[in-house]
């Protein structure tokens, strides 16, 4: 039987009992039905996985005591920087889910002009709240055990702006150069996926300007959520722990 592995933001120590939060006890013991004694791992981002076990449970509470900590190291060597250009509905959540999966470093939401999506401050905070949740689930479910920083959505001019030293690489339909053709950076990389549509000319000049390098992944259109897993699995590939 797998054990279902959680994530929390509580700091973990050997034989520590854990008050976990209403949520994630809802979860617990309305949805997947475990009782006092079943055994579950936690994890808080440090790296380490904690062996534990249930010590009681009630509607909206569980409690679960720490048995042992193991060093388990699932992190790919090969730093990427996801700026994902907003999509709508699904898509966006799907490519986030599965960037985590495939071992991005950092994500980035980034708002284009061709970007569908408009909202309000209040509304861009509650989707990053969202955003976070979709990525704590993916490291869950895929077993890493840090998670990867997930920033705050900003404009394509703004993160432009940032300092890095990265290799900057951007996704560009119809570019000379394939990705499968990328030289290794010590670095690691700054990977730029536009939105449904696509970036505009102008953005596209811009980023050149600032030196990223225009790449594709052959003769076929992809989905903006296509584009990031196929781009981020070539990276692993070459690069990384794939």
């Amino acid at each position: 039987m797998r054990i279902s592995r959680f994530y929390t933001p509580l700091p973990l120590q050997v034989d520590d009992e854990i008050e976990l939060d209403s949520q994630l006890s809802h979860y617990i013991n309305n949805v997947l039905r475990l009782k006092q004694s079943d055994p579950l791992v936690l994890f808080n981002g440090d790296g380490n996985e904690y062996c534990g076990e249930i010590l009681s449970i009630s509607k909206r509470q569980v409690v679960v005591i720490v048995g042992s900590q193991l060093s388990m190291r699932s992190e790919s060597p090969l730093h990427i920087h996801l700026a994902q250009g907003v999509s709508k509905g699904d898509r966006m959540d799907f490519a986030l889910q599965k960037s985590v999966e495939l071992g991005v470093t950092e994500i980035t939401p980034v708002i284009t002009e061709r970007c569908a999506v408009k909202l309000s401050s209040e509304r861009w905070e509650k989707k990053h709240e969202q955003w976070q949740k979709i990525v704590i689930s993916a490291c869950e479910q895929s077993g890493r055990n840090v998670l990867p920083t997930l920033h705050q959505p900003i404009t394509l001019q703004k993160w432009l702006g940032q300092t890095t030293d990265q290799q900057k690489v951007m996704l560009t339909p119809g570019s000379s150069k394939y990705m499968s053709n990328l030289t290794r950076s010590p670095k690691g990389f700054r990977l730029l996926i536009g939105p449904e549509g696509g970036l505009s000319e102008q953005e596209i000049y811009t980023c050149e300007q600032t030196g990223f390098e225009s790449v594709n992944l052959g003769p076929r259109i992809l989905r903006t959520e296509t584009a990031a897993l196929a781009s981020i699995s070539i990276m692993q590939a070459l690069f990384g722990d794939l």
